[in-house]
């Protein structure tokens, strides 16, 4: 299958694209690549460097199915400027939607996020509660969601609303909770938390991008999918952490109010089932960075690599 994946050298598109290539999918990515281009070279793979917002450039000629990743990633970065997030996270989405059904593209995989939620007290958040999304971030993915649903009567549409994605990947990413409490205990044998007790729901980056391949599988199950098995608050995340990296824990106020739990029994109900957990990206990150191959770098903290001009 002829596959476009938008942001695809990004932190989920550069472990996704090497298992798309490997269940021997043709696979064109097409990223601005303001973090860099690490995916190897394959005989399958085209990789464009191009602005999604340059609707023109991108070519949907045979393609069979888009996997939809690009977006300005995080509420800070978001924040950074807010014309340019909905400009790229909903605009663009809008015009490649548009464009793939004019081309005849069968299949629409969107990247969304469980934090469109808010802040939630049910035990239980399910695709059917309300959305009331809190940053720029959160705003743009759900009305890029509800753009996509739109255009269910022509092509099959499957959104994935994924909790907070931890692990190792080449285009790595230190400013997500797991991550980054992880090198913290690296570095510094010291583990900040602020407030602790807001909940995270979590997902192994090789289960999120593992649920994409078996979408695209998958075609029957259409509509939207919460994807987090592990909800736990920032400071059990430190503790889980502690166990694999011995550090100091100390818990400093936060102003951050974000706290959610999601359920992804409709997503089980499908099959899907994951293959790790927090525990085992918490020990990949370790063994990344004791190897030599992982580096805490400037470039792994989307916020700090904006704000030195990079991408904007």
């Amino acid at each position: 299958m002829r596959l476009l994946v938008t942001g695809g050298c990004g932190y989920k598109g550069s472990v996704l694209v090497p298992k798309l290539l490997a269940a021997g999918h043709e696979v064109v990515v097409f990223d601005i690549q303001w973090f860099g281009n690490f995916l190897a070279p394959h005989p399958l793979l085209t990789v464009i460097e191009g602005d999604i917002r340059a609707i023109d450039r991108v070519d949907l000629d045979g393609v069979a199915a888009i996997v939809h990743l690009s977006s300005v990633a995080n509420d800070p970065c978001s924040d950074l400027d807010p014309k340019l997030t909905w400009e790229i996270s909903c605009l663009a989405t809008m015009q490649l939607a548009d464009k793939a059904r004019r081309a005849g593209v069968h299949r629409f995989i969107y990247a969304s996020s469980g934090s469109v939620y808010g802040v939630k007290a049910e035990d239980q958040v399910t695709e059917d509660l309300p959305l009331i999304p809190l940053s720029e971030y959160n705003k743009t993915k759900m009305v890029a969601e509800r753009v996509l649903l739109s255009y269910a009567g022509d092509m099959v549409v499957q959104i994935v609303r994924p909790a907070t994605v931890c692990g190792y990947s080449p285009r790595m990413r230190l400013d997500v909770a797991v991550n980054l409490l992880t090198m913290q205990a690296l570095l510094r044998h010291h583990i900040t938390v602020l407030g602790g007790d807001q909940i995270r729901p979590n997902i192994h980056i090789d289960d999120v991008t593992d649920l994409y391949l078996f979408l695209l599988d998958h075609p029957e199950h259409h509509g939207i999918f919460n994807a987090g098995f592990e909800n736990l608050s920032i400071l059990e995340i430190a503790q889980r952490v502690t166990q694999v990296v011995p550090a100091e824990i100390e818990v400093k106020p936060s102003n951050d109010p974000r706290s959610y739990r999601i359920n992804s029994d409709r997503l089980l109900a499908t099959g899907f089932r994951p293959r790790k957990n927090v525990a085992i990206a918490i020990e990949e990150v370790a063994a990344a960075v004791r190897s030599g191959t992982l580096k805490d770098e400037d470039r792994c903290y989307n916020l700090r690599w904006m704000q030195q001009g990079y991408g904007r």
